[in-house]
């Protein structure tokens, strides 16, 4: 996830680098909306990382206070509904970060793609410009 965030920054200054023409605002809004996308996306994810979290170590609480009225029993039964909760939240928290990776990983392939756009744009703009000029060139010989 470290190494994604400076690619996807990257990978966004690319393509907004690529978009100096004005036929390829279009591009440059993509980018920007494939980089609010992943930002988004990584909140989500934190933010389900952070209830999961939250929602296990409340449970885990509330099986040890149980427990604490009860026999040695229910003491080990709380014990085993902790570490299961503990592994729950591990889970949740995994998950949660897969997703913000594949997010960001979608992210930086729109960019690129974005990018690609702008550039073929620029390529068709400029042989356009190349073919007016080789038109007017072979106009002023005759």
């Amino acid at each position: 996830m470290k190494l994604l965030t400076p690619l996807l920054a990257t990978s966004l200054v690319l393509a907004l680098a690529a978009c100096n023409n004005p036929d390829a605002e279009q591009a440059k809004r993509d980018a920007a909306a494939a980089a609010d996308n992943a930002a988004a996306a990584a909140r989500n994810a934190a933010d389900s990382a952070a209830d999961a979290t939250r929602d296990a170590a409340h449970e885990a609480a509330q099986a040890t206070r149980d427990a604490a009225a009860e026999s040695q029993q229910a003491l080990d039964k709380a014990a085993d509904a902790t570490a299961q909760a503990a592994r729950d939240a591990g889970s949740a928290a995994k998950e949660a970060a897969a997703d913000a990776d594949a997010a960001a990983k979608q992210a930086a392939a729109d960019a690129s793609a974005a990018t690609a756009n702008a550039a073929q744009k620029a390529a068709d703009h400029a042989h356009d410009v190349a073919q007016d000029a080789r038109a007017k060139a072979d106009e002023a010989k005759h």
